[in-house]
């Protein structure tokens, strides 16, 4: 009785191997380089501004330009910071930002969550107007909402400057797909434990949407810190001036003092690359979520 037994798959040849690593290994090497361009692409403005804030005034205009100093100062910090007005403003700013990062989450939460989960009449179009509103430039509504923020005697306060920079449909769209993407099986479970809306929202949906809510947060926070136009605006008191404002009124005061201007520049960018080194993790886990789950 002959018995047939199955042959174990035979292993690739040397040549096969050696391509197939070769192929991986070309592409991750490209892969790498791309990404180290663009690292470096980003890095180069930085550093350029670092640089020249350390060189002492007379030679930052020295042609053609050079990368390093033998007299490298940090004088330019000194003059800035010793002027008082930057930590006034940095103050401003980080209060504003953190205003608008706090309620922008809030209001978009809820927006998302009530499309998502809630079946009422009028829903679909309510929601297209909402997104409808990504279409709007912001330099649309400066007028109505100087009037609206005059009205309210909202000028030169903390709140004038949050309150118009609250409104975000695009988070609103992309919360909402993220909780349509939730099982619903979660939400069954707390409710058959007797919780309500807001409990499920606040035990099953949000822990579960924590990455995105990340994400959305940092988003707005270094959108809100970068803002000029709209306190530009509505403020009128130094004292009250966000950063990016009071920085510009210093250019124009005191005229171009370009290690002074680097200067400004380098500090006006270290709480955003704080929040980003902090958070970066949940930057690309919460984008990568979302364009999984959307």
């Amino acid at each position: 009785m002959v018995t047939s037994t199955s042959r174990p798959a035979a292993p690739a040849t040397a040549p096969a191997r050696l391509l197939r690593r070769r192929r991986v290994t070309v592409g991750s090497a490209a892969l790498y380089t791309v990404a180290a361009l663009a690292a470096l692409l980003w890095l180069v403005p930085l550093l350029w501004a670092f640089a020249t804030s350390v060189k002492p005034e007379g030679e930052t205009t020295v042609m053609p330009p050079a990368w390093l100093t033998p007299n490298a100062t940090f004088e330019a910090y000194a003059q800035v910071l010793g002027r008082g007005d930057i930590i006034r403003w940095t103050m401003n700013s980080l209060i504003t930002t953190t205003i608008v990062t706090a309620l922008t989450l809030v209001v978009c939460v809820l927006a998302a969550y009530g499309f998502s989960r809630f079946d009422f009449r009028g829903r679909g179009w309510l929601f297209a107007l909402v997104i409808g509103g990504i279409l709007i430039p912001p330099q649309v509504l400066i007028v109505p909402q100087f009037v609206l923020m005059t009205q309210l005697g909202l000028v030169d306060t903390y709140w004038g400057v949050a309150l118009p920079q609250v409104v975000a449909p695009v988070f609103v769209f992309i919360l909402k797909r993220f909780f349509d993407a939730i099982p619903r099986d979660y939400e069954d479970a707390a409710k058959m434990d007797g919780a309500g809306p807001l409990l499920v929202l606040w035990s099953v949906i949000l822990p579960l949407s924590r990455p995105i809510l990340t994400a959305v947060g940092i988003f707005t926070f270094i959108g809100a810190w970068n803002n000029f136009l709209w306190p530009f605006i509505v403020v009128n008191d130094p004292e009250m001036m966000t950063l990016p404002v009071g920085l510009g009124t210093v250019l124009g005061q005191y005229g171009i003092q370009y290690a002074q201007v680097m200067a400004s520049a380098v500090l006006g960018a270290l709480p955003l690359l704080v929040v980003y080194l902090l958070f970066q993790r949940h930057i690309v886990t919460g984008v990568a979520g979302a364009g999984i789950k959307g």
